[in-house]
């Protein structure tokens, strides 16, 4: 395996743990760390020793707080279209693999973070596992997010999260279906590897098939995604609306900071 700079690998039997590993960004990503995971998923999947992979974040507070908004506050509306090749990228290596991927949910998982977690074959929360897709309030529209919560959710509930960029609590993610199970925070990382020691117990056959049968059946969807992504994103950061919103959230957490203890 390469050597990375934001992630941990950590091998149990047959069983590779992917953990991000930006703890003092709440595990956001950013275009380095996006390479890595895309890198990472692909070795993994290659690798015959692996039957099942769980995907966690570092720390207590966030399995990954999503896009790192330093990064997208510099964008131009090139680079922000280029953004979502990145996660092309990523995202199709996640959806590529022919193994079972668990999340371990140990903290909130917001924007493209919340998006990975759906593209997971199952998904372990706790109490503090809070998911939603909160890109419009720092003005990046959304179009990969939609699509994943339709397919999960219907077209009702996606159009009112989407627009309100509301956070779910884990019992209503637990409720309508997007954590499989909840246990309390210490048991996330056991009961991860509870289920992906009986995935990997499956027929690899039969697994690596029902996989590929569900991207091929999903696949027109995600590309669709990807390239409405591409216009829309060109479009938005062209107005500076995304960088001007972003800009003023970092104004506002700057000033929070300086304010006195009472």
């Amino acid at each position: 395996m390469p050597s990375y700079e934001f992630l941990l690998i950590e091998r149990r039997g047959d069983i590779a743990i992917v953990t991000l590993n930006r703890p003092d960004k709440y595990n956001a990503w950013h275009a380095a760390m996006r390479s890595e995971v895309t890198v990472a998923m692909r070795e993994l999947n290659a690798d015959p020793g692996v039957r099942a992979i769980v995907l966690t974040g570092s720390g207590d507070k966030a399995f990954s707080a999503g896009q790192d908004l330093a990064e997208t506050e510099k964008f131009d509306a090139e680079r922000g279209a280029r953004w979502l090749d990145e996660w092309h990228e990523m995202y199709g290596a996640v959806r590529a693999l022919d193994k079972p991927l668990v999340a371990a949910l140990n903290g909130v998982a917001a924007g493209s973070a919340f998006q990975a977690a759906l593209l997971c074959d199952v998904r372990v929360g706790h109490a503090g596992s809070r998911m939603g897709q909160p890109e419009i309030n720092a003005g990046i529209a959304s179009t990969t997010g939609p699509w994943l919560m339709e397919i999960s959710l219907g077209i009702s509930r996606t159009v009112e999260l989407t627009l309100t960029g509301r956070m779910m609590e884990a019992e209503e993610c637990h409720r309508i279906g997007l954590i499989h199970h909840l246990v309390p925070p210490d048991q996330v990382m056991p009961k991860a590897l509870e289920v992906a020691r009986e995935l990997a117990g499956k027929s690899p056959v039969a697994m690596r098939l029902n996989k590929r049968r569900f991207r091929e059946i999903t696949e027109a969807g995600f590309i669709d995604a990807l390239e409405a992504g591409k216009r829309t994103q060109r479009e938005a950061f062209a107005t500076g609306e995304p960088q001007a919103m972003m800009a003023k959230f970092f104004e506002e957490r700057r000033a929070r900071k300086q304010e006195p203890v009472r």
